[in-house]
C-alpha cells in the first residue's frame, strides 16, 4: 500500500469486492448546508485513486439531485466503482418536504425506473431498501427486488435498518450482500442482534455515518450554532442544546487516543469503526461522507490505523455516555423496532 491506495474487502459472501471503505455522497447535494459541485467532483475522483470503488447514494437525497450529480463520474468510470442507491422514501407530490415510507412492489418497479433512468446506467450493482415499511411482509419486497435481479436491473440486494428478524427473513427469498446501519462511536445498538444475524448469514455490514455526521471529527460542537439553517442535522437530538455540549465532552477521550497515534480525532473514530471487522468476524465497509479531497484523503489513511486492545477498552464505554436519540423519531431504525 506505499501508493496509499486501501485495501479491499468482499461486499458478503455473494457480493463485489470493493474498497475496505466507501463513500457517502449525499452531502454533496443534499442536507449538509451549501456544497461546492467542483470541489465534489474532485472528491469522488481522489476517492478513486486511492481504492474507494464503492459510492453511495439514494433516490430521496434531494428528490434524485444526488443520484443525477453523480451519473457523470459514474459515467467515466463505470467499470471501476460499485454503485449502491436505495428505494423507499416515496416525496409526496404536494408536500416536497414529507418522506412516505413504501416498499410495495408497484412503488419498487417505479423506483427503479427513475433511478436508473437518473444514473444513466443499465444497472444498479447494489439496491437497498432504504427504510423499512412495516405494513408490507419483507419477503414480498425482497421477492420484487429479486425478480430485478432476475431481470438483469440490479446485481445485488441490501437493506438498511432492519432488524435480526427482519434480515433471516429477507435472506430465505434472496442473498443479502449487505446490510446499511448507523454505526460509530456514538451509535452501536445494531450489535447485540443485528452484527450477529449478519455475520451468521455471510452479509456485510455498511456503517453509514461513522464519523456521527461530522461531530466526530470536531468539525462543529453545536448544530444550532454552527451549521446553517438548511442543514438538516439541527433536527437531530444529540447535536443540538445541553446534549451537544455534554457529547462534545466526549471527544475528550477519543483526543487522547488520536495523540497517541499522531491522528486525528476522525481518524481514531473511523480507524474504530473499520476494527470491528476482526473484533466481530464479518465484513465491516464503512461509507463516510466527504465534500472535500483533503478529508478522503484523511478518512482513507485511518483503514492503515490499528487501535490497540487497551485503546479499544477505553473507547468501549463512549457510547452509552451520548445524550439524545441519533434521531427524533427513532420507529423508523432498526433500534425503535427491536
Amino acid at each position: 500500500m506505499t501508493d496509499g491506495r486501501i485495501t479491499t474487502a468482499k461486499l458478503g459472501d455473494d457480493g463485489p469486492e470493493v474498497g475496505v471503505q466507501g463513500l457517502g455522497c449525499m452531502g454533496m447535494s443534499f442536507g449538509y448546508g451549501p456544497s461546492d459541485a467542483d470541489a465534489s467532483r474532485a472528491t469522488l475522483e481522489r476517492a478513486l485513486e486511492l481504492g474507494v470503488t464503492l459510492y453511495d447514494t439514494a433516490d430521496a437525497y434531494g428528490a434524485g439531485e444526488n443520484e443525477r450529480f453523480l451519473a457523470p463520474f459514474f459515467k467515466a468510470h463505470r467499470d471501476e466503482v460499485v454503485i449502491a442507491t436505495k428505494f423507499s422514501l416515496s416525496i409526496p407530490p404536494d408536500d416536497p418536504t414529507r418522506r412516505v415510507i413504501r416498499n410495495d412492489p408497484p412503488y419498487i418497479r417505479q423506483a427503479v425506473e427513475a433511478s436508473l433512468k437518473r444514473l444513466d446506467v443499465d444497472v444498479i450493482d447494489l439496491y437497498y431498501m432504504h427504510r423499512r415499511d412495516v405494513n408490507v411482509p419483507i419477503e414480498e419486497t425482497v421477492g420484487t427486488m429479486a425478480d430485478l435481479v432476475r431481470e438483469g436491473k440490479v446485481k445485488h440486494l441490501g437493506l438498511s435498518e432492519v432488524t435480526a428478524d427482519e434480515l433471516r427473513a429477507a435472506h430465505t427469498v434472496h442473498p443479502i450482500a449487505a446490510v446499511q446501519s448507523e454505526w460509530s462511536l456514538f451509535s452501536r445498538d445494531i450489535e447485540p442482534k443485528v452484527v450477529p444475524a449478519a455475520r451468521d448469514l455471510g452479509v456485510a455490514l455498511v456503517p453509514y455515518s461513522p464519523l456521527g455526521r461530522g461531530f466526530l471529527t470536531g468539525s462543529f460542537a453545536n448544530a444550532d450554532q454552527d451549521l446553517t439553517p438548511d442543514d438538516f442535522r439541527r433536527q437531530q437530538p444529540r447535536f443540538t442544546g445541553e446534549n451537544a455540549t455534554r457529547n462534545a465532552a466526549l471527544l475528550e477521550l477519543i483526543r487522547s487516543v488520536a495523540d497517541a497515534h499522531g491522528a486525528s480525532v476522525g481518524q481514531i473514530a473511523l480507524a474504530w469503526v473499520q476494527q470491528q471487522a476482526s473484533v466481530h468476524d464479518l465484513p465491516v465497509i464503512p461509507i463516510p461522507g466527504t465534500r472535500k479531497p483533503s478529508r478522503v484523503e484523511e478518512n482513507a489513511a485511518a483503514t492503515r490505523i490499528v487501535l490497540t486492545d487497551e485503546q479499544l477498552d477505553l473507547l468501549d464505554g463512549i457510547a452509552a455516555q451520548v445524550a439524545g436519540n441519533r434521531y427524533a423519531d427513532m420507529a423508523f431504525t432498526s433500534a425503535g423496532r427491536e
